[in-house]
């Protein structure tokens, strides 16, 4: 199972003209390895860019995504990587989507598909992320 972040699907759906082209590449070279999956949040970030809950689930299930939940044990660790964050200075308040996804791949051990490496690696060193710095 791999975690696909919002960020690698929004490029392919909004055609973004600088990352669509290494999202569709990563999404065919990981989908050959991983069953790609999002959870309930990345779902619900998906959903900003819907008109209605049958275009998003007909578009995740033509991307052969596999919608999973969030294990306890990960939601209370994005709880408490959310206030370490906040602790050592964090002050944007609209990143805990990522302490959750964060944490989901780390108490599950699944790698993360993403642009956005930042908070991944600082507060779930033992998540493997597959994103533009990181790919072979």
């Amino acid at each position: 199972m791999l975690l696909v972040d919002t960020n690698v699907l929004v490029d392919v759906l909004e055609n973004d003209p600088e990352w669509a082209d290494w999202s569709i590449k990563q999404l065919r070279a990981q989908a050959q390895v991983y069953r790609l999956a999002i959870n309930p949040i990345i779902y619900s970030e998906l959903s900003l860019t819907f008109s209605t809950v049958e275009a998003l689930d007909n578009t995740i299930e033509q991307l052969r995504l596999t919608l999973i939940e969030l294990p306890r044990p990960a939601l209370f660790l994005a709880g408490k990587a959310f206030v370490r964050y906040r602790r050592q200075g964090g002050t944007k308040s609209n990143v805990f989507d990522d302490f959750f996804i964060g944490a989901h791949a780390a108490v599950s051990a699944y790698p993360v598909l993403t642009r956005d490496t930042r908070r991944y690696s600082a507060y779930f060193p033992s998540v493997r992320l597959i994103a533009p710095s990181f790919s072979a």
